[in-house]
């Protein structure tokens, strides 16, 4: 038996689409999932966005106010995609309702609001998901599996990498992602929490780090009117640009491998550079997220000269196989949401944890606050490792 559960988004720009059409793609993908999610309510600040997403999408009802969703009894769970400075407020008070929560990352503006809305769904007993999708990605998972099954010999460092031009030009909006008190960080909650994650996902906890930041573009233009995605603003208001575009970050991992994790926001000429770089004893193995598909995998005893050999994967790895029927048939972004869309349901199916949850969101946060005050004191900062 199928079950329906009353889903709604709280945030409609583009990432509340994607949450949308993740939701209505999950059971072609995942037939056997015991509930079929129902697009009940949709809530937006912006006029007329929440309606026009309703007219689209299907949900029965459509509201500027989040708090209705919130006391909608129709609502059994929640995708929280509005803007970082709302995340504790919202996510806090939807788990206290009983709703499941999937909110994205980095879930509030530090490690406190992430830990209040993890503790919020811990006393409530709700269910959690956190977008971290690359995480999800079929070829990141079989390098885990690599590296934990000692395919590379032992860790000796890792390279990760996140650069994007999003912000790049001078023309960009100063929206909500530029100011300090709606934002919080910049590219460090925006693409470094991403890094975080994986830097965790791969090898384990973060023991310590010392970083440094910068911000390039120091003056935007405000909007005229209420944006969504990367808009630009020429000719509006200049305003201070408030948080940093770029961040380099050294780190010492619990189990003794050295890192480096990259990050900007204003990298002109490169889109969506996302990927990683570990290096063993005996291996390596290179992941980039443009190539979603492949891992560069070098394996053997040459040790020197030794060749790199490129993997598709297949049905074997991860998730893929609910995609696509043969390696090197590409999956895409949005893919990953609809795992991360299974994964979440199938949690609040069966009562347990499966992929990203709130502990993941603390645990990255965490990381994210210890570069900010190492970039602002200049010292090395210890790590506190998060169960």
């Amino acid at each position: 038996m199928v079950d329906a559960l009353g889903v709604a988004v709280v945030g409609f720009g583009w990432m509340g689409r994607v949450h949308t059409q993740a939701y209505a793609r999950v059971r072609h993908h995942y037939p056997l999932l015991p509930l079929r999610p129902e697009p009940v309510a949709v809530a937006d600040e912006v006029p007329g966005r929440a309606e026009e997403a309703a007219a689209r999408f299907g949900f029965a009802s459509a509201t500027r106010d989040w708090r209705e969703v919130a006391a909608d009894p129709r609502v059994g769970a929640v995708s929280v995609t509005a803007p970082n400075f709302l995340h504790r407020e919202i996510g806090v008070a939807m788990a206290e309702a009983g709703k499941h929560l999937w909110i994205e990352k980095p879930v509030g503006l530090t490690a406190a609001d992430a830990r209040a809305v993890a503790d919020a769904v811990a006393a409530s007993g709700v269910r959690s998901a956190v977008g971290f999708n690359y995480r999800n990605a079929p070829a990141v998972e079989a390098a885990r599996e690599l590296i934990a099954a000692g395919g590379i010999g032992t860790v000796t460092h890792v390279r990760i990498r996140l650069f994007s031009d999003y912000a790049a030009h001078p023309e960009a909006a100063l929206t909500w992602r530029f100011q300090r008190e709606r934002g919080g960080s910049g590219v460090l909650g925006d693409l470094a929490s991403h890094g975080a994650d994986l830097a965790w996902f791969l090898l384990g906890d973060i023991a310590a780090l010392t970083a440094d930041t910068a911000v390039f573009v120091p003056e935007r233009a405000h909007p005229a009117a209420a944006t969504a995605g990367h808009a630009r603003a020429a000719g509006g208001p200049p305003g201070p640009v408030e948080n940093e575009d770029y961040v380099s970050c050294l780190l010492r991992f619990a189990c003794g491998a050295r890192g480096v994790l990259e990050a900007c926001r204003v990298s002109v000429g490169e889109q969506n550079a996302y990927g990683f770089e570990v290096h063993g004893t005996r291996g390596a193995v290179f992941w980039d997220f443009r190539r979603m598909n492949e891992l560069g995998v070098s394996r053997g005893t040459a040790y020197q000269d030794q060749p790199v050999s490129t993997v598709y994967v297949g049905p074997g790895h991860g998730e893929f196989g609910a995609f696509q029927p043969g390696a090197a048939n590409a999956m895409g972004y949005d893919d990953l949401k609809v795992v991360e869309a299974y994964r979440f349901l199938r949690s609040v199916a069966e009562g347990a944890p499966y992929g990203a949850t709130l502990t993941d969101a603390v645990r990255a946060a965490t990381v994210l606050d210890a570069m900010a005050r190492s970039a602002r004191d200049g010292t090395w900062v210890s790590v506190d490792p998060v169960a």
